[in-house]
C-alpha cells in the first residue's frame, strides 16, 4: 500500500516522507525475519547435520563421476556455519570443509522463500557444488539451481534463480543483474530481489576482483582499430632507439661507479636509464651489485626533495634529455618526451602536442572580430583538432605501455591469433576478458594479431556495489585477516577465524634470500631433487607461465620428471592436481590459489597415520613444534628429519599480497598432515625491486654475501612483509578511489533503473510518471525562451509558438496572446494544460483502435516501449560520456584540483542534463507517435515489413558482457539479445517533417544556441 501510494503520490515532498516509511517498514521486516531465523538456528543445524549422517554412503553424481557421500559437520563447522548466518566472513583453513560448512547457513535462510546465492569464482566449483551439496538439499526438501549450467536470459535461468539455493560464479550474478536491467519486458527479468549471499574465496571476489568493474559493452563505432597498428612500427622504432639510449647510459655509467668521487655522477646515469627502461637486464644485474641500488635511490631523492615546482621541474626536464619517453613502472603510466615528438613526427612537431581547449575558447569567444558564425566555427575546429590529438596522443601512449611495461606469457599469452590475459592472482587464462581504454588493442598491435574493435559501455557496475545490495552478505576463505580492514570499511564485514579440527603439522620455514634469479633458480632446482630422492612431493609456486617453463627447462635439463600446470596446459588441471600428492611427482603451478581443489596424499607420502607431532601457528606466522612424542620415539620414526614427511611447498617469488602466498602455503598440511613450505627470493624479483626495503640490500652487501650463498633470518622475513603491506596499501587506495568514483555513478545508476522498472511494469503509475515528464518538457522549454530576467515584452511569442509546434505537435492556446498570456507562470499553465490534454487524447485513440490493430492494451505497451527506449538510448550516451569525461578528469591535478570533487561535480551537472533530455525526448517521441491504421502496403524483395508498435526486427548486433579495473581490464562475454542501434528507435507510424534534417548529433545546433545538436534541438531526432 505504502509503495502504490508513492506512486500516486504528485507532491514531491509528501513522496519522500511515504519512501522513508516504506524503507522503515521493510528495515522491522527485515529484523523480525531474522530475529526468527536466529530462534531456529539450533534445530535447522541439528537437522542438516542429522541429514548428512543418514546419507553416509549414498552415491552422488558430481560431475560425471559418482562419489559417495562421506561428510558429516564437525563441530568446528557448526560455529562456521553460525558466522556465515550471522553475516560475517569466517576464515578456515584449506581442507576444512567449506563447501560443507556452507550447506548449515543456505539451509536456515533459504526457509524464508527469498532464493538464496552462493557465489564462487569459477563456474567448475558452480556446477560441482551445486550437485554435490544438491544431494543433501534435495534430501532436505528444497530445490537447487546452477546457473552456469544454463543461457542467459533464459526460461532455464530464470528457473535456477526461482530455487531455494541458487550456485554461480560471481561475474554471472552481476552480468545477469546488467542484463535484467537491459530487458524489454518483465518476463525476460530473471533474477529475484538480492536477500542473502554467501561467497567462496570471498578476499579473490571481492579484492583480488574488485579493481575490475562489470561491464556489459557493444561496438563503439569509431574507426580507431587501423590506428593502432599504424602507429605500431613508429612505436617499435623508438621503443628500440629508447633502448639503444638505456644501454648506452647503463656502459658510461660503469665506470664512474667504480671511483668514488664520480659515483654519483654514475647513479645518476642508471636513474635515468631506469626512467626509460625499468626491465633492462644489464640495469637490474648492476642494481645488485653492492650500494648500487642504495645510490640510485639518493639520486630520486635528491629529484623529489625540492620543494620549489620549478626547480623539480627543470631537474625532471634534465633527466630527460636523452630519452623518448619516461615510465612509471609502479603506476603503469608513459609519456613522451619533447625528444619522442620530435622522432615520431619530425615535419610536424605539433602532431602530438593538444591544445588549450579552455585557453582557445576563450579567446575566440573574446574576439570582437569575428560574427558568431565565425566563431561557432572556429570552435568547431578547435574541438575537433582537440579530440583528433587526443585520440592519437593516447593510441602512442598505450602503444608504448604494451611494449614496455606488458611482457609476453606474464601479463597474456598468444594463442590461436588472439591475445588472451593471465589472471595474475590465479595463474588462470581469462578468456573473452579485454584490457579497457584501448591497452587490449595496443596489445594486439604489438603481437601483430588481428585488432579487434573498440567497445563501448552500454552498462556497468562494480562488483563492490553489486554485491553491497544484497541484504545480508557473508563470506568464506582460507586467507582474510590480512584483508580485515578493507572488509569492513567497504562491505562493513567482519572477520572472524574459525579454529582447525586438527592442529596445522606444516612448518613454515623462513625465507631464503639470493642476489640474483639465476641463482634462486637452480637453488630451487636443487630442494626439488632433494625432496624428490626422499620420496615426498614437491609443489613448486610460480607467478607467470613464463616462470613455470624456465624452471620446466632447467628441470628437464636435470633429469627430473615432472608436470606443469599453467594458463598454457589448463585442460589437465584436474589430473595434474590429482598426481600433486603422490610419492616423489614434482608439480610447478602458476598461483594455486583459487584452484578450489585439495591436494590428497598418496600412500606412503605420510609415514604414520595418525601424527603424534604437533604445531602451533605463532604471531608472527611462522610455526613452532610442539612434540607429542618422546624424543627417542621422534628418532625412531624419523620426525627429526627435515621435513619429515608430507607435501613439500617451494614458493619461487613473495606475490604483492601476502594471502597468495598464504593460499600457496595452505596446500600442504590439510586436516591435520604433516608438510613444509619454504620461499626462495631474490633482489631482482619485482617485488623486492620496486617495494623491498633498500635495508635488505644494504645488510647483504654488509654480510658479503657471495655468488651462490643464502641470506636467511627472521628480520628479512619480516622486511619482505612489510614490502608486501605497502603494496597491500597502495592497491586497497586504488580499489577505494574506485569505488569512490563508481559511487557517483552508483547513484544515478540507481535513478534510472528504478525508472526502467517502473516503465516495465506499466500501468497507472507509470501514466502518472509519463505527465509529470511532459510537464517539466514543457516547462523547460519556456525557460529557455523566457528566462527568469526577461520580460514578457522581450519574448518572441511566435518562436514560442512554433517551438512547441516542431518539438511536441502541441498549440498552446493564447501563447501569442499578451492578455492571455502575461507572465512566465501563465505560458507554463496553458503549455502544461495543452500537454496533459494532448496526453489523454493519444491514450483514448490508442483505445480506440484497440480492436483494428489487433493489440490489447496498445496504448499501455506504446507507452512502455518508447519510455525504455529512450531511458536505453540515453543512459548509453550517457554512460560514453562518463567514460570519456573518467580518462580526462586524472590530468586535473595538474591544476591542483582533486579529480574525484572534479568528477562528481560535472558528472551530477551532466545527470541534471541527462534527465531534461530524457523528459524531452519522450515527451516528443510520446506526443508525435501515430499509428496507421489500414491494410499494409505490399511489400518488395529485401524490404522489412514493420509492425504496428515500432515494427522491424532489428538487425541484431552482438551484446558484450565485460570487466574492466582501475588498473584497467576490459571482458567482453556474449551477452544475449539485440542491441539497439545508435541514435533514436524509429518513430512509430507518420511525424511532422524535422526542420534540422542532416544535422550531426555533436555538431553545433543551427539555432545558434550554442550547445550540441544532441543536447539541443536533436534531443528527440
Amino acid at each position: 500500500r505504502l509503495t502504490k501510494a508513492k506512486h500516486d503520490c504528485p507532491d514531491a515532498v509528501e513522496r519522500a516522507t511515504l519512501s522513508d516509511q516504506l524503507g522503515k517498514a521493510e528495515q522491522a521486516l527485515a529484523r523480525a525475519l531474522q530475529a526468527t531465523l536466529d530462534d531456529l538456528l539450533p534445530e535447522v543445524f541439528a537437522t542438516v547435520r542429522e541429514a548428512s549422517r543418514r546419507l553416509l554412503g549414498t552415491p552422488v553424481a558430481v560431475t560425471g563421476h559418482t562419489l559417495t557421500w562421506d561428510m558429516v559437520p564437525y563441530d568446528v563447522q557448526l560455529i562456521g556455519g553460525i558466522v556465515l548466518h550471522q553475516g560475517k566472513i569466517a576464515e578456515m583453513a584449506t581442507g576444512e570443509g567449506k563447501t560443507l560448512v556452507a550447506t548449515l547457513p543456505l539451509y536456515l535462510n533459504a526457509l524464508a522463500g527469498r532464493g538464496v546465492h552462493l557465489v564462487t569464482v569459477n563456474n567448475y566449483l558452480a556446477r560441482r557444488d551445486s550437485q554435490w551439496m544438491g544431494h543433501l538439499f534435495t534430501w532436505l526438501g528444497l530445490t537447487v539451481g546452477c546457473i552456469d549450467d544454463t543461457q542467459p536470459q533464459t526460461p532455464e535461468r530464470r528457473a535456477a534463480y526461482l530455487c531455494d539455493i541458487t550456485y554461480g560464479t560471481n561475474n554471472e550474478f552481476g552480468f545477469d543483474y546488467l542484463r535484467d536491467n537491459m530487458v524489454i519486458a518483465l518476463d525476460q527479468r530473471v533474477q529475484r530481489p538480492h536477500y542473502y549471499a554467501i561467497i567462496d574465496e570471498v578476499d579473490s571476489i571481492l579484492i583480488d576482483e574488485a579493481r575490475t568493474p562489470l561491464i556489459i559493452s557493444g561496438p563503439v563505432g569509431a574507426e580507431s582499430d587501423e590506428k593502432y597498428a599504424q602507429f605500431n612500427a613508429q612505436v617499435v622504432q623508438l621503443v628500440r632507439k629508447q633502448t639503444a639510449v638505456a644501454n648506452d647510459l647503463i656502459a658510461k655509467a660503469e665506470p664512474l661507479l667504480q671511483d668514488e668521487k664520480t659515483q654519483y655522477d654514475g647513479a645518476l646515469l642508471l636513474y635515468k636509464a631506469q626512467l626509460g627502461m625499468p626491465k633492462n637486464k644489464k640495469l637490474l644485474k648492476l642494481l645488485n651489485e653492492t650500494g648500487v641500488k642504495q645510490l640510485v635511490q639518493r639520486v630520486e631523492l635528491d629529484r623529489l626533495a625540492d620543494r620549489k615546482l620549478p626547480a623539480r621541474e627543470q631537474k625532471m626536464r634534465a633527466l630527460e634529455d636523452e630519452l623518448y619517453f619516461v615510465l612509471d613502472e609502479r603506476g603503469h603510466s608513459v609519456h613522451l618526451t619533447d625528444q619522442g615528438v620530435e622522432t615520431m613526427s619530425p615535419q610536424d612537431p605539433q602532431l602530438f602536442v593538444v591544445p588549450d581547449i579552455s585557453h582557445a575558447v576563450h579567446e575566440i569567444e573574446h574576439d570582437e572580430t569575428l560574427s558568431p558564425k565565425e566563431k561557432l566555427e572556429r570552435r568547431r575546429q578547435v574541438e575537433a583538432e582537440y579530440a583528433q590529438k587526443s585520440e592519437i596522443l593516447h593510441i602512442i601512449h598505450k602503444l608504448l605501455q604494451a611494449h614496455a611495461l606488458y611482457e609476453k606469457d606474464v601479463e597474456y599469452v598468444v594463442q590461436d591469433g588472439q591475445v588472451f590475459i593471465v589472471d595474475e592472482f590465479t595463474g588462470r587464462l581469462m578468456p573473452g576478458r579485454r584490457w579497457s581504454d584501448g591497452l587490449h588493442q595496443a596489445v594486439e598491435a604489438k603481437e601483430g594479431v588481428a585488432v579487434r574493435e573498440e567497445s563501448q559501455t552500454l552498462a556497468t557496475i562494480t562488483i563492490q556495489n553489486y554485491f553491497r545490495m544484497y541484504e545480508k552478505l557473508a563470506g568464506m576463505t582460507g586467507t582474510a585477516e590480512t584483508e580485515e580492514t578493507e572488509f569492513y570499511q567497504i562491505y562493513k564485514l567482519e572477520v572472524v577465524v574459525i579454529p582447525t579440527n586438527r592442529p596445522v603439522r606444516r612448518v613454515d620455514k623462513h625465507d631464503l634470500v639470493y642476489k640474483t634469479r639465476r641463482e634462486k633458480y637452480n637453488a630451487v632446482i636443487e630442494e626439488a631433487e632433494r625432496q624428490h630422492k626422499k620420496g615426498l612431493p614437491v609443489l613448486i609456486g610460480t607467478v607467470s607461465v613464463d616462470v613455470s617453463e624456465t624452471l620446466s627447462r632447467m628441470l628437464k635439463r636435470s633429469g627430473l620428471k615432472h608436470e606443469v600446470l599453467n594458463a598454457k596446459y589448463h585442460e589437465r588441471e584436474a589430473e595434474i592436481v590429482a598426481q600433486a600428492g603422490q610419492p616423489g611427482s614434482i608439480t610447478i603451478a602458476t598461483n594455486m590459489a583459487g584452484r578450489g581443489t585439495d591436494i590428497k596424499l598418496g600412500p606412503g607420502v605420510k609415514k604414520c597415520q595418525v601424527c603424534g607431532i604437533k604445531y602451533r601457528e605463532s604471531a608472527f606466522g611462522q610455526v613452532t613444534e610442539r612434540p607429542d612424542l618422546s624424543a627417542e620415539e621422534i628418532k625412531k620414526l624419523g620426525c627429526d628429519e627435515d621435513p619429515p614427511c608430507g607435501l613439500v611447498i617451494v614458493g619461487t617469488e613473495r606475490h604483492e599480497a601476502r594471502r597468495i602466498d598464504r593460499q600457496l602455503r595452505g596446500r600442504s598440511g590439510r586436516q591435520g598432515d604433516p608438510g613444509q613450505s619454504v620461499f626462495f627470493l631474490s633482489l631482482e624479483d619485482d617485488l623486492m625491486r620496486l617495494f623491498g626495503s633498500d635495508r635488505i640490500a644494504r645488510w647483504m652487501d654488509r654480510s658479503g654475501a657471495e655468488e651462490g650463498e643464502v641470506i636467511t633470518h627472521p628480520w628479512v622475513t619480516g622486511a619482505i612483509g612489510q614490502a608486501q603491506k605497502r603494496v597491500e596499501l597502495q592497491n586497497f587506495q586504488a580499489r577505494k578511489r574506485l569505488l569512490e568514483f563508481d559511487d557517483v555513478m552508483n547513484q544515478q545508476r540507481d535513478v534510472i533503473y528504478s525508472l526502467r522498472k517502473f516503465a516495465l511494469e506499466g500501468g497507472e503509475e507509470l501514466k502518472a510518471e509519463a505527465l509529470r515528464m511532459i510537464d517539466a518538457a514543457v516547462e523547460k522549454l519556456a525557460d529557455e525562451h523566457t528566462g527568469a530576467a526577461k520580460d514578457p515584452g522581450d519574448w518572441d511569442r511566435g518562436l514560442i509558438e512554433t517551438e512547441y509546434l516542431q518539438r511536441f505537435l502541441l498549440s498552446v492556446p493564447g501563447v501569442t496572446d499578451p492578455a492571455v498570456v502575461k507572465d512566465r507562470a501563465d505560458l507554463v499553465r496553458a503549455a502544461q494544460q495543452a500537454g496533459r490534454a494532448a496526453f489523454q487524447s493519444k491514450l483514448a485513440y490508442f483505445k480506440e483502435i484497440e480492436g483494428k490493430v489487433g493489440i490489447p492494451n496498445i496504448g499501455d505497451q506504446a507507452l512502455s516501449q518508447i519510455m525504455i527506449g529512450v531511458l536505453d538510448e540515453k543512459w548509453k550516451d550517457h554512460l560514453y560520456d562518463l567514460d570519456q569525461l573518467r580518462v580526462g578528469i586524472q590530468f586535473r591535478q595538474w591544476g591542483q584540483k582533486d579529480p574525484l570533487i572534479e568528477y562528481k561535480q560535472e558528472a551530477y551537472e551532466m545527470f541534471v542534463g541527462l534527465m531534461h533530455d530524457l523528459r524531452g525526448t519522450f515527451a516528443e517521441r510520446w506526443l508525435k507517435l501515430q499509428i496507421q491504421v489500414g491494410p499494409p502496403p505490399p511489400s518488395r524483395p529485401g524490404q522489412t515489413v514493420t509492425s504496428p508498435l515500432g515494427g522491424a526486427p532489428r538487425k541484431s548486433t552482438p551484446m558484450v558482457a565485460s570487466k574492466a579495473a582501475a588498473d584497467g581490464l576490459v571482458s567482453p562475454e556474449t551477452a544475449t539479445g539485440p542491441l539497439p542501434p545508435k541514435g533514436p528507435p524509429p518513430a512509430i507510424g507518420a511525424t511532422a517533417p524535422n526542420p534540422y534534417a542532416g544535422v550531426g548529433r555533436n555538431d553545433p545546433c543551427p539555432c545558434g544556441s550554442g550547445k550540441k545538436f544532441k543536447k539541443c534541438h536533436g534531443a528527440g531526432v
